[in-house]
């Protein structure tokens, strides 16, 4: 179970344990139904990745974030720059639980908190929406605890999940003077994660030093045409928040109809929780469902969201009746 239980993918790992055959992976929350075009987009993999291509895609990521380019730093990842710019930070260090396992190794000696807004002095990382939970807290709460940070700490929010959630982005307050770091992922909600890109949204002066730190052609020239690209088609973006939010609405009536709570804000993934979350990965697995279980949190299981009526049906048919 380690495998899985450290983070979402592997199926490699999935198909030496229960067999070869047709999977439905469930384990992440990336986005089933991904943007169509990026295969017929041009890219010149002879040339090395062209820096003004970079600044476009930085302004079209800007554009969508609701913030100014200066403030964007585009990385190979947003797991890379959550290590980055944690590296770069000095002070005592605190993050959000439950969370994204590499909240808690990205900065030096960080303490786990639950109550966030009594979290002490210092830097604090959390995501929003949250992961595992799907927990979405609002704007002023947040700036309420960056407003707790002072000049002692940053507030070093992750918005992997926020393409869905687009009025609770804290991106539009970054600036030189905020002691705020936002993180952004493409891959979740574009259901590109293969391309390995996202942004950090900062002070200027941190983003010289994560630049520093990435080096010359920080990323390929397929994420430069791609990401460009989906950033600028409003029409499917629109579209895929709709999309999503329905497909999210009919798994949560068809898990309540079997027995099961259901918790999460984000339409990406929802949380099973009261159940054997080890005992029911597993039945799942071996009628290869592939899902996300979580060794410090045995009531619980994470489910992606089925891209379509027939995926839906198959999770449901494996799922014991609560009822």
């Amino acid at each position: 179970m380690n495998r899985f239980t450290w983070h979402g993918g592997g199926l490699a790992a999935a198909r030496a344990q229960f067999g070869e055959g047709p999977w439905l992976d469930l384990s992440t929350g990336i986005n089933p139904c991904p943007w169509p075009h990026a295969p017929a987009l041009p890219v010149d993999w002879q040339a090395l990745p062209d820096e003004a291509a970079l600044r476009d895609l930085e302004r079209a990521a800007a554009a969508h974030f609701g913030c100014a380019a200066e403030q964007v730093c585009a990385v190979p990842g947003t797991e890379i720059g959550l290590r980055l710019v944690g590296a770069l930070l000095e002070g005592r260090g605190f993050h959000a639980a439950p969370a994204y396992r590499t909240h808690g190794d990205m900065l030096r000696g960080s303490v786990a908190v639950n109550d966030l807004l009594a979290a002490p002095a210092g830097n604090l990382v959390l995501a929003n929406p949250n992961n595992p939970d799907g927990r979405l807290l609002s704007p002023a709460m947040l700036q309420a605890m960056l407003h707790q940070r002072g000049d002692g700490g940053w507030l070093l929010l992750d918005e992997a999940f926020a393409d869905t959630h687009p009025a609770q982005s804290l991106a539009g307050l970054v600036s030189d003077e905020a002691r705020l770091v936002v993180f952004r992922s493409f891959g979740k909600f574009f259901g590109l994660a293969g391309l390995r890109l996202g942004f950090v949204i900062g002070p200027r002066a941190l983003l010289a030093r994560v630049r520093a730190r990435l080096g010359a052609w920080p990323v390929c020239a397929a994420a430069l045409a791609v990401g460009t690209a989906a950033y600028r088609d409003g029409a499917w973006i629109a579209q895929a928040r709709a999309t999503l939010a329905a497909q999210a609405a009919t798994l949560d009536a068809a898990l309540m109809a079997k027995g099961y709570a259901v918790q999460g804000a984000c339409p990406l993934f929802r949380l099973l929780h009261g159940v054997d979350g080890a005992a029911l990965f597993e039945r799942l697995a071996r009628r290869h469902i592939l899902t996300r279980p979580f060794a410090e949190q045995p009531g619980w299981l994470r489910l992606g969201l089925p891209a379509d009526a027939a995926a839906l049906a198959r999770l449901i048919a494996a799922l014991p009746d609560r009822g």
